[in-house]
Formats: C-alpha cells, sequence, structure tokens
C-alpha cells in the first residue's frame, strides 16, 4: 500500500519551507527551505519592507524538489496540501492574476498614519467592537496607502491577497482567502459577521477587490494543471488548510482551546493566546484576530503579541558582534555573563513600528555600556535578555485582558534553541515552557489532513506530537530576573517618554 502523505508549506520572509508528513504515522518524513541564506528585504525607503510575491514561489518549487526527492515520494501519494504564511501582508493582482507590484509585508510600518486615521475619524468605540482592534499597520491601512500613493496600480486592481492566498492561487489559479485571514488585514467585521464594509467605506476601497471566503480547513481548491507539471505533482490534489503563521504556530502546538498560550521567536516574535469570548485590548497594543477553529457558533480568538525586532536582532548581533563563532558558541559566551548583563540594557524594537508600544518607531538603542568594564559576551547577553523583556512587557497587556499565562508551548528553534533565551523567559514570566518537535509547514500539512478529512479532529491529528523539553521557573534567581527587567522597563519608559 502506497504511503499516503501530506504537504504544508509556510511562507516565511527569510524562507519558504516544506515538509512532507506521513499521514498514517503522523511523522515528518522530510523538510527543505529556500533560500539557505535570508531571503531579501527590500528596504526602498527607511521603514518600508518589500518582497516579490514571485520569489516564494520560486522558493516553495525548490524546497519541494528537495523533499520529494529525499523521500522518494511519487505525485500520487501527495493526499492534500496546506500553507501556513507571514501574516498581514499586502498582494495586489489584476485581472490576469499578475502582481501589480511588491508585496508590502508584515514589518513594514508605512501605513501607520492611514491606521490611526481611521481610528480617529471612524472612533475608537466603532473599530474595537467591530474590527477588534485599531486599523494600525495592517493590510487594509498598506491598501490605502497604495491607493493614495500609487493610484496607477490601485486602479488596475482587480483582487488583493494575503501571501498565503498568493500562494493558493499559484498552485490552483484560484482567487480566494478566509476569514481567519480578513481578520488579520482588518476586513473582517466581528459584530455584524461579513467584511467589514464600514472600513472599506471609508478608505474608499470597492469590496469587489476583496477575494471570495473559503473555510480554513476544508476544500479551498485544486493543483491545477500548470502548477501540477511545473511542481511534479499531481492536478486536482486538493489545498484543504490555509493559516497565518501565528495562528498556524499555534495549531502547530495543538493550541486551540481558551486558555492555551503558543510562543515563537523567528525573525519577529510572538505570544499567542486563545480566548474563548470577545474581548481586544483598548490600545490595540496586542491584536485579536478569528483562530484558526473561530466560528459563529464558537467563539475562538487568538490574542497576538508581536514583536518585530526579536530574531533579526539576534541575527545582527551575531553578524556584527559576534561574526567568528556560531549560534551555540555564542549563546555559551553570553552564558558567562551574569543576570542583568551587569547594567548593560538593549531596548530591542530596531524592525519598524511596534504595536506593542502603540506603533511608536523608536529604533533598538544600547544603554549602560561602560567601554572598561562590558565585553561583546555582555552585549550578546543584554540583546537576548531584551528581547525577553519585550515580550514580558507585552504578556503584561494580555494578562491584563484576563489570560492568565502559566504554561507556553512552544517548538525548540529559532530563539528557544537558547538556553539564556528560555531560563530567562520563564524566570521573568513565571510561566512553565514546554518544547515540541514541530514546526510551520508540519502543522500546515496536519492542518490539510484535517481539512481533507484524514483526521476527524485535532486531536488526532497532533496525537504524535512529541514533547522534547521542560523549562521550570529558576525561583533561586527569580529576584534576580524580575530587577533586571525593572531596570529594562525604567529605561525603556525613559526613552518612549
Amino acid at each position: 500500500m502506497a504511503t499516503r502523505y501530506l504537504l504544508g508549506f509556510d511562507v516565511g520572509s527569510s524562507s519558504v519551507k516544506a515538509s512532507l508528513v506521513n499521514a498514517d504515522s503522523g511523522k515528518c518524513e522530510a523538510s527543505a527551505f529556500f533560500p539557505e541564506k535570508e531571503a531579501p528585504i527590500m528596504a526602498v525607503k527607511a521603514g518600508w519592507a518589500e518582497q516579490d510575491p514571485d520569489s516564494w514561489w520560486q522558493y516553495a518549487k525548490l524546497s519541494l524538489a528537495k523533499i520529494m526527492a529525499s523521500t522518494g515520494a511519487k505525485a500520487d501519494d501527495i493526499a492534500a496540501i496546506g500553507i501556513s504564511y507571514q501574516m498581514h501582508g499586502l498582494v495586489c493582482i489584476d485581472k490576469d492574476q499578475k502582481v501589480l507590484r511588491p508585496s508590502i509585508i508584515w514589518c513594514d510600518s508605512r501605513a501607520v498614519p492611514y491606521g490611526e486615521r481611521a481610528f480617529r475619524d471612524l472612533g475608537s468605540d466603532k473599530c474595537l467592537s467591530h474590527l477588534l482592534n485599531s486599523p494600525g499597520n495592517f493590510t487594509a491601512a498598506k491598501l490605502a496607502w497604495v491607493k493614495e500613493n500609487e493610484p496607477d496600480v490601485f486602479a488596475k486592481i482587480s483582487k488583493v491577497m494575503l501571501p498565503g492566498d498568493y500562494l493558493a492561487m499559484r498552485l490552483s489559479g484560484t482567487v480566494n482567502t478566509t476569514v481567519s485571514g480578513l481578520s488579520e488585514g482588518m476586513f473582517w467585521d466581528f459584530k455584524e459577521n461579513r467584511v467589514a464594509q464600514f472600513l472599506l467605506n471609508y478608505y474608499g476601497i470597492p469590496e469587489s477587490l476583496i477575494a471570495d471566503i473559503v473555510p480554513t480547513f476544508g476544500d479551498q481548491c485544486v493543483l491545477s494543471e500548470a502548477a501540477a507539471k511545473e511542481l511534479g505533482l499531481k492536478a486536482g490534489t486538493p489545498i484543504t488548510y490555509r493559516g497565518g503563521d501565528q495562528p498556524n504556530n499555534a495549531l502547530s502546538l495543538n493550541v486551540l482551546n481558551p486558555g492555551e498560550i503558543a510562543a515563537t521567536a523567528g525573525t519577529s516574535g510572538v505570544v499567542y493566546g486563545v480566548l474563548g469570548d470577545v474581548n481586544y485590548d483598548p490600545k490595540s497594543r496586542v491584536n485579536t484576530f478569528a483562530h484558526v477553529n473561530h466560528s459563529v457558533a464558537q467563539t475562538r480568538l487568538g490574542v497576538l503579541l508581536c514583536i518585530n525586532g526579536t530574531g533579526i536582532l539576534n541575527a545582527w548581533t551575531h553578524r556584527n558582534i559576534t561574526p567568528a563563532i556560531g549560534y551555540a558558541e555564542m549563546n555559551d559566551l553570553a552564558a558567562q555573563v551574569p543576570i542583568g548583563s551587569d547594567g548593560v540594557c538593549i531596548i530591542p524594537f530596531g524592525n519598524g513600528a511596534e504595536r506593542v508600544l502603540e506603533n511608536r518607531e523608536v529604533g533598538c538603542s544600547i544603554h549602560g555600556l561602560n567601554f572598561n568594564k562590558h565585553s561583546q559576551a555582555h552585549l550578546v547577553r543584554a540583546a537576548q535578555e531584551g528581547i525577553v523583556f519585550s515580550f514580558c512587557y507585552g504578556m503584561e497587556v494580555m494578562q491584563q485582558m484576563g489570560m492568565d499565562i502559566r504554561m507556553i508551548h512552544a517548538g525548540r528553534a529559532n530563539m528557544f534553541l537558547s538556553p539564556l533565551f528560555r531560563d530567562t523567559l520563564a524566570g521573568v514570566s513565571g510561566a512553565t515552557i514546554e518544547l515540541y518537535d514541530t514546526d510551520g509547514s508540519v502543522g500546515a500539512a496536519k492542518g490539510a489532513g484535517i481539512g481533507a478529512g484524514i483526521y476527524k479532529d485535532n486531536n488526532e491529528a497532533f496525537a504524535t506530537l512529541e514533547k522534547l523539553q521542560v523549562i521550570e521557573p529558576d525561583e533561586h534567581h527569580r529576584a534576580d530576573y524580575l530587577a533586571a527587567y525593572a531596570a529594562w522597563k525604567e529605561q525603556l519608559s525613559s526613552t518612549i517618554s
């Protein structure tokens, strides 16, 4: 009997990863990502960040070819396809499905004034009760920027999409989206349970630009003849799941119910918790979206804390401060320095406007550096501590919304590979951290299995989820962690005042 595989793609801003999961055993049998070095992000002006959507397609093809070759899988063996993707990006296509301009991605901050103006003009009560957020720097505000600044481009737009919708279109030739996706772009009205017509009207955006809506889990579209030939797969293979990277990360960790928490720390860092009732932060410092299992009958909302300056700061530190050693050696070096980095403090917000700071763009800054006392080890530790402290700063907002953060689920990847990072996060937050063997592309593959009916529910899909490690808070050093965090918060307050 031939092996049944589930194929998952994860479209990130640094790479596109593909994984093949054995549908019967639940095990990931192969993964690959391209490019092997971080994908370029175009920054024509300060605060801008763009990528060519076609590059995502090319990276997807390359990663797919590698995993198919390594497993010997045949086209007929792929039972379903799932997609995870970087959230909040804007892709504009014309009537022939041609991309009209580079995608304005998640960390681009040019649209902040457009979201702020809408929030002010429409009123906070209207926006928060209907969108659960300020329009902020999300996809709808990015589209408003295009309308005002690139009217010739706007006039040619047939549909707007998120990055995952674009990959699905390249796979199928069909343009559609999900409620979860629309909610992350500020295109969904939770009170009216429909496309947010009032915000579209405010921006002067025709509703016809919004793609047709399909279920997050279920038959969304099928692989086209043209794409199948290009990829070496079977035409008609169903695409049965799509989710933004953070909701999908939560899915990959089987975080679907109220009170459950998932975290990730790649280029950006996220803490994502599930709510069972409608709630929001009045200042939109954390954001509320439809989770992948949200429905009219069952409220499941994801509260998302996003810190832009996370892994990107760690990578910058590696390139510029410790280029001669690897990340593991860099972590060992940082561990030689005591908690609090002997007074060195790094504010990590150097990757665009930060939502947790009410869309301020304060930049990254180093404080307390003494040329006679401090070394590269202090800077490396201070960078990782600054990232953790920014997480905890946002988690305080989530706790104010009633979220009890006692357990954090995460994949053992990116910043969570660092013992210093893990111990500091547990030490400051007081939460136990559980690490699992999973990632976004595996989660997308298993989501496809749920959507295709191969698994009856999430519990069956994630029955083989492997717990790798448990990190308990170090109560012996808790006071030291909290003192260092308090000093960091004091410096942040001074920085943003």
